[in-house]
């Protein structure tokens, strides 16, 4: 497709029909879609599970909005919390199974389901991120009485304008971070890369992927010569002691659902599980290393799985608008666009942990699950296993047009600097810098199609 600033280079991109509606695409999960778009569609369970399951759904539901206490406590199910930590509950950083807050001003009071990796230049043994010695890889801003946070982070926004080729105004805003109240050292210097809690719906299905089908898309160095290379980040899996292909988290630096899991009670809640044995506390911090637990582990197996069956069996909601003939219009600049390339849709979910319902299930995550150079505008410039300072993984978009309805608000990307999908889209760069240029040079019309369809998922 070429487009131009003068009305004789412009190709309307939808210059033979327009879009068609396809039976069934609004289903992303097919027979296992929820049918609600309400303030709790993101917490409900797929359909079809039996009495037994879901109770079982039941109790993680509850252990993953419960706020966990210090230890000694009565409530000895759910204390541990802690000595130092980001968050007192899972749905801290995932209200309603959705997306966290950006940081706005400085975390004082803790934060909302945003938090700060940080690291040293190099690595691990294992090919991570190397730790800073008295900090570990992330920055806890709260801690249980008596003991010390680690630091705080405070933020300002620099405002970016723009000009769309209609002469159309936008502004960005680009996030500067500031440590400060550092207990253990200076921070200055150090690589960091913030993080906003995403939406967990959709789960299970990432989780019966099999490699095979993400590494169909990978494609490193850009063979086919579309300019798209998707990347896998192979990493580190703390339970089995080996290297395995990444699924989770913005770098998809873990390997499986129980290990994004485990990690975030670990890093995000400092509380122990049979994979993560040891409290996040870096030898200066003596009064961490000292204070007392919540049992060992803290968080027990049988609490693990119930959280774990939670997670796989939250089902994705049903797309909205879809048969809207601008929804549809924006479907085929979507496609157009190239966004396709990236956010993939039709893959075949494999067998599962938490029941045969989700087996052969074919779902559209419109992610590839690979590892994509996002630019300099987006970089953090800190390396995560494979995955260096300007690539992150495709997030999947399904959901993405509830996320204001069950939380408030409409912040994307990975430290929520977008505040609508516009700025989501203009912030792309990198691999995408051809589509992202297109998309400005598009009449006002079409870019508000293209925005209808991403909404819409």
């Amino acid at each position: 497709m070429i487009l131009g600033c003068s009305n004789d280079d412009y190709v309307d991109p939808l210059p033979f029909n327009q879009g068609v509606y396809e039976e069934g695409e609004e289903l992303l999960t097919g027979q296992l879609t929820i049918k609600s778009q309400s303030i709790n569609a993101f917490g409900r369970a797929i359909p079809g599970l039996s009495n037994e399951d879901q109770i079982i759904f039941g109790i993680g539901n509850s252990l993953f909005n419960q706020a966990w206490v210090s230890a000694p406590a009565s409530t000895t199910a759910r204390d541990g919390l802690g000595p130092t930590f980001n968050s007192r509950a899972c749905s801290s950083c995932h209200s309603r199974d959705g997306r966290g807050m950006p940081l706005i001003g400085q975390s004082e009071l803790g934060s909302t389901g945003f938090l700060m990796r940080v690291s040293l230049p190099g690595s691990d043994p294992n090919g991570g991120p190397n730790p800073l010695p008295n900090y570990g890889t992330q920055i806890q801003d709260r801690a249980n009485s008596g003991i010390l946070s680690e630091a705080k982070v405070r933020v300002r926004y620099e405002i970016i304008e723009g000009e769309y080729s209609d002469g159309g105004i936008y502004n960005l805003r680009k996030p500067i971070y500031e440590f400060f109240d550092e207990q253990f050292g200076s921070l200055t210097g150090v690589l960091t890369s913030p993080r906003v809690g995403t939406q967990t719906i959709g789960m299970g299905l990432i989780d019966a992927l099999d490699d095979a089908s993400i590494l169909a898309n990978a494609d490193k160095n850009d063979v086919d010569g579309d300019g798209i290379s998707g990347k896998p980040n192979i990493v580190w899996d703390a339970k089995e002691n080996t290297l395995k292909l990444g699924k989770y988290g913005w770098k998809a630096n873990q390997p499986t659902l129980e290990l994004q899991v485990a990690g975030a009670f670990h890093g995000d809640m400092g509380l122990t599980t049979s994979i993560f044995q040891e409290n996040d506390c870096p030898s200066v911090q003596q009064n961490c290393i000292s204070a007392p637990n919540g049992g060992e582990p803290e968080v027990t197996d049988l609490q693990l799985s119930r959280v774990l069956f939670y997670q796989r069996t939250l089902g994705v909601p049903i797309r909205r608008n879809f048969q809207d003939q601008n929804v549809l219009n924006g479907k085929v600049l979507f496609n157009n666009l190239q966004c396709i390339s990236c956010h993939k849709t039709n893959f075949v979910a494999g067998s599962s942990p938490a029941t045969p319902l989700i087996e052969g299930v074919t779902f559209s995550p419109y992610s590839d699950f690979l590892l994509h150079d996002m630019g300099d505008a987006l970089a953090d410039n800190r390396p995560d296993f494979d995955a260096n300072g300007k690539e992150w993984r495709t997030q999947p978009l399904w959901g993405i047009g509830l996320i204001e309805t069950v939380n408030n608000h409409t912040f994307f990307l990975h430290d929520g600097r977008a505040r609508n999908i516009e700025e989501a889209i203009l912030w792309h760069g990198g691999e995408a810098e051809n589509s992202v240029t297109q998309f400005k040079n598009l009449p006002k019309e079409q870019r508000e199609q293209l925005i209808a369809f991403i909404n819409s998922l």
